[in-house]
Parts: C-alpha cells; structure tokens; sequence
C-alpha cells in the first residue's frame, strides 16, 4: 500500500500531508492530474515467475488501461541490489524531469519513490507492491528506487519505443530526502 507525503516545494519542514489510506492518497494525487489504483494478481505468482507469467497475472488489467489509456506496449522491468548497473540507473532518473507521454508503473514486488513536483508543491509518494501510478505528460517529477533498489514493475507505454526524459534543470531534487532517508 503506498505512502503519500506532501510538502510545500519551497519548505522542506513539517509536511502538509502524511497518508497511507488509499482513497486519500488517491483524492490528493487526482488534484494533479495522477492516477493511482491497487491491482491484484488473477492467480498467486510462484518466486520463480518469469515476465510473461507476470502478464498473464495482469492481463486484464493491463488490457482495461491499454484500452483507457492508448497504450501500444507494456514489459517488465525487475531491479535487484546485485544489479553491477544500479548506481547509473538510479542516478539517471533522481534529477527533476518530464516526458512527452504518460508514465505508467504498476509494481508487482518491491519499492520505490515517485517525487510529483506540481501546484507549488512536491508529493512524496512510496510505491509499494500492488500500487500501479499514472504520470501524466508533463508532469514534473523524479525517481528514485534507493541505493538497494528491488523491484519488479510492468511499465506501459504509447509509442514503441518508450519514454525519454527531458530534463528540467532545476535542482529541487538534491533538497528532498532521499529514497532512503524516507524509508528508514
């Protein structure tokens, strides 16, 4: 289930909001234009589950937000705390950015923080498994997945070859915490 923290963006001090109730976190993200549900397997998933067992698990919900939303394509991706690259994929996404299309994560194990910079304020919002997130196009935000990152997540997208991020060049990012100091 996730967390919602929100602040204002130029005051990092006591938050405007802390939630882990669904319905709230989702009525707060809304006013953002961000869409957040809970999706449950259609069938328990074994340790060993590969990415297409994974699908099928999601298949109709993954269906109903293609059909929703215009997405052509959808993978998995699944991050470990062995992964030799994970220190360059973290950093790749921990500075404030947008892309010309939604971005769509469901996670079906694991973690990771989604920074939401929108209406004079940044919306910590920890994903966790069973949290699927709707960026929209536009939207300011950053990722971050901590230096441990472990995670599997069905990504969506409208074009084939997926999103590019296009960076803000502001540095509010550095003066948020971390994935880790939220975390602990």
């Amino acid at each position: 289930m996730a967390q919602l923290t929100v602040f204002e963006d130029t005051d990092r001090g006591k938050p405007l909001l802390t939630s882990r109730d669904t319905a709230t976190i989702a009525a707060e993200l809304r006013k953002i234009g961000v869409e957040l549900e809970q999706w449950a397997p259609l069938a328990p998933l074994a340790a060993d589950a590969t990415d297409a067992d994974v699908l099928a698990a999601y298949r109709d919900d993954i269906r109903r937000l293609a059909d929703r939303g215009g997405y052509k394509s959808w993978d998995v991706i699944r991050m470990f705390p062995d992964n030799p690259k994970k220190d360059e994929l973290r950093a790749k996404f921990l500075d404030e950015h947008i892309h010309m299309e939604d971005e769509v994560r469901f996670f079906v194990e694991g973690t990771g923080m989604f920074y939401l910079h929108a209406d004079g304020r940044v919306h910590m919002l920890l994903c966790e498994a069973g949290d699927l997130i709707s960026v929209p196009a536009g939207l300011q935000h950053w990722f971050d997945m901590g230096p441990s990152p472990r995670f599997c997540a069905i990504r969506m997208f409208t074009k084939p070859e997926g999103w590019v991020a296009k960076f803000t060049g502001e540095p509010i990012a550095k003066s948020f915490p971390s994935y880790e100091a939220q975390t602990a």
